[in-house]
């Protein structure tokens, strides 16, 4: 990609990146408070008020999650060849926020799950590709821009279980999806309001000559196998990583002494608070990994990516053994263990997902060609459909196998990705600014 002239492009904001950043940022940290905002409540809603069984809900929970994600590869050629990035966004928005909205009738669960997951399908991909498109090639900033904006997705992650959570779990389900789609509305709001510091969508494919083919270098095709490459090898990660709002959110309500003490009284802490560990940690520590890479690159060079990916995995893995520990606690006492466990597990899950995640947009950014970007953008989200759907599988077992042997196979899958990701890294090094 290259510097397309995007208004506000060299100036500075308070973090020394063009402002079209701080716009993207809040786009998705609005649009991630919506769509965590529903999560953190679906497991809650089918068993406790639907009277699903925590198979099936299980499995509709994967199913979900997988739709919504496999659909930003389709939404990615959309946006790509008719659409155009800033089309694509706004009608992926509105049509997350009608799904939310939808939530808050019985009989429209599943065409409101639907909605949101086509409309991510489209919102997704060409937003994430304006966050590299706001840099030049040669701009150092640009590695450190996909951190940035990965934090604000943790933000609305962070709040979403907190205020909508609360909302359904106090005041009734419907307070809590209808908050949802009320932030989806302000991140589309924001982003029309703010669309142009944003970089100028270039020309669909639709709008070249008839019959005109995308040409691609030996370079991208390179490029291209290696990309596959990770996205196989991620799927691993989200095997593991993706139970944490699934069969992790069961454990918490079940198998987890949730009770304090606090001024002479017993409170119990609710059970979806749990689920704001994981990007309050992001929001707390993303910044200073930032710092340290910059530091890191200015005395040793910059690091080996995926390498970096490889360790990732490595730390998340032992956030999965943790659990194994804490279920075999469980088995031999009969009784709920303690909330330190899963806050280890959500501990050393967030900093392998520092190292896995934000490295791996960064990845796709820089090597994508710059004439399917959104469809290379969605194609990394089948990592997450993949990892999502699996997962969603391996939860309607959960209580049929030992908690034991179900966190140590999450643990092996997520080892044998770190294990393929530093080959990868031998292999091929890849070094940005």
């Amino acid at each position: 990609m290259s510097d397309r002239g995007v208004p506000g492009a060299h100036q500075k904001t308070l973090f020394g990146h063009p402002p079209g950043l701080t716009v993207l940022f809040m786009t998705q940290m609005w649009a991630e408070f919506s769509y965590f905002g529903l999560q953190a409540l679906l497991v809650y809603y089918m068993t406790q008020h639907l009277g699903f069984s925590q198979a099936r809900s299980s499995l509709i929970y994967g199913a979900y999650g997988a739709a919504a994600f496999f659909s930003p590869f389709f939404g990615g050629i959309v946006a790509d060849r008719w659409l155009g990035r800033t089309r694509s966004v706004v009608i992926g928005g509105l049509l997350m926020m009608l799904g939310h909205f939808a939530m808050a009738f019985e009989a429209l669960l599943f065409p409101a799950l639907a909605l949101v997951a086509i409309g991510n399908g489209l919102f997704m991909p060409p937003l994430a590709v304006q966050v590299g498109d706001l840099y030049a090639d040669d701009d150092p900033r640009q590695a450190q821009a996909f951190s940035a904006y990965y934090m604000g997705i943790n933000l609305g992650g962070l709040l979403a279980p907190l205020v909508c959570g609360t909302l359904g779990e106090l005041y009734g389900w419907h307070w809590g999806f209808g908050a949802a789609g009320i932030g989806m509305l302000a991140g589309v709001v924001i982003y029309l309001r703010f669309r142009h510091l944003l970089p100028k969508d270039p020309q669909t494919r639709s709008q070249t000559l008839p019959g005109a083919r995308v040409a691609f270098t030996a370079l991208d095709w390179s490029n291209a196998r290696l990309l596959i490459a990770i996205i196989a090898v991620v799927v691993m990660f989200r095997i593991g990583y993706e139970q944490s709002g699934n069969v992790i959110a069961l454990w918490v309500e079940h198998q987890t002494d949730r009770g304090i003490d606090l001024l002479g009284t017993h409170l119990e802490i609710p059970a979806t608070w749990f689920q704001s560990i994981n990007p309050l940690l992001i929001i707390v520590l993303t910044p200073f990994l930032m710092r340290y890479w910059a530091k890191h690159a200015e005395r040793h060079g910059p690091a080996n990516l995926l390498s970096r990916m490889s360790l990732g995995c490595l730390v998340a893995s032992l956030s999965m053994l943790v659990m194994v520990a804490a279920a075999a606690l469980n088995a031999r006492t009969g009784q709920p263990v303690g909330a330190g466990w899963v806050t280890a597990y959500f501990v050393l899950l967030t900093i392998g997902e520092l190292l896995v995640i934000p490295v791996g947009l960064t990845l796709v950014g820089a090597l994508s060609p710059v004439q399917v970007a959104a469809m290379a953008m969605g194609g990394w989200y089948i990592a997450k459909f993949l990892g999502s759907l699996l997962a969603g599988a391996m939860g309607a077992y959960w209580g049929v196998i030992p908690a034991t042997a179900f966190f140590g196979i999450g643990a092996g899958s997520v080892m044998l990705a770190a294990a393929f990701l530093y080959v990868l890294g031998r292999m091929r090094p890849i070094r940005l600014g």
